[in-house]
Order: structure tokens, then sequence, then C-alpha cells
């Protein structure tokens, strides 16, 4: 991806599916349509009923370096796949900068995934600050806004 095309997203991780649910009800009646939000968990059964519940499709699955089997759906997950498309083999910390954050945020990320965290992201720049506000308030951990392009 060229470095001047980069998308900026607002990525927070919920401590289970619980929370994740709560978070994105939220996001959703903030008015972040679906098409702007992404989800990665790991594969389960609840996983999936999240994203057919939040997204009306069922998510796809894929294998992520050091996190497993997922679930996933969402603008998020092809940026971070890029145009090698190597989001699986090479992970969350590896594919990040393509988002606008530092490889030591994407293993936060990973590692918070990979413990059963769920990762969501907002891809909308002008409501970035409103975003993170939500994903503060509803427990989304770690929760940050990626740099835009050049910044990092």
């Amino acid at each position: 991806m060229d470095e001047t095309a980069r998308q900026s997203f607002t990525i927070g991780v919920f401590q289970d599916i619980e929370w994740a649910q709560r978070g994105l009800e939220a996001l959703g009646k903030e008015g972040f349509p679906a098409e702007s939000i992404s989800l990665i968990s790991r594969q389960t059964p609840e996983a999936a009923a999240l994203v057919k519940q939040t997204f009306g499709v069922d998510g796809d699955t894929m294998d992520l370096a050091r996190i497993g089997s997922v679930v996933a759906h969402g603008p998020l997950v092809g940026a971070l796949q890029g145009g090698a498309g190597d989001l699986g083999s090479a992970g969350i910390a590896a594919t990040i900068r393509r988002v606008g954050f530092q490889a030591h945020d994407g293993y936060i990320f990973e590692t918070l995934t990979a413990r059963g965290g769920v990762l969501v992201g907002v891809h909308s720049e002008p409501r970035a600050a409103d975003a993170l506000a939500v994903m503060f308030a509803y427990g989304g951990g770690n929760a940050s806004i990626g740099a835009w392009a050049g910044r990092v």
C-alpha cells in the first residue's frame, strides 16, 4: 500500500464477547455505520454469532500468526492484508503500520486478542475522537487512534 494512501483507524480491544457487544452497540447508537466497523476475534461460536448479529454476514475465518484461528470482518481486515495479502502469515503486529500504528501497538492488540479479547476498529478519521471516547466508555482497552499518513 502506498504510504500516502494509509487509512486511519481507531482501534481498541474489549476483554470478551460480552464487552465487545456492548461497545459495538454503543458505536452504532453514536451513528457509526456498520461498514466502518471491523472486528477480529479468536474463532468461537460466540464470536461468529456476534459478527452475524452486528454485520448481518458471516465473518471470514482465517489463521493469524501468534493468534490462531480467528473470525474477522470489516475494512480493517483488508487494510491489514495490504497488497501482499500477508496478514495471516505476518500477524497484526507486523501489518499494523498500514493503518497508522507502531509495531509495539500491534503487538499489544495481537497479545490481547490471542488471550480472548475482541479487537474492534473504526474507520472514521473525522470522528476518530468520538469513536475513541465510546471505546473507552464501554471497556475498549488500549484504545487509540492511528496516526495519519506521514506520521508513522
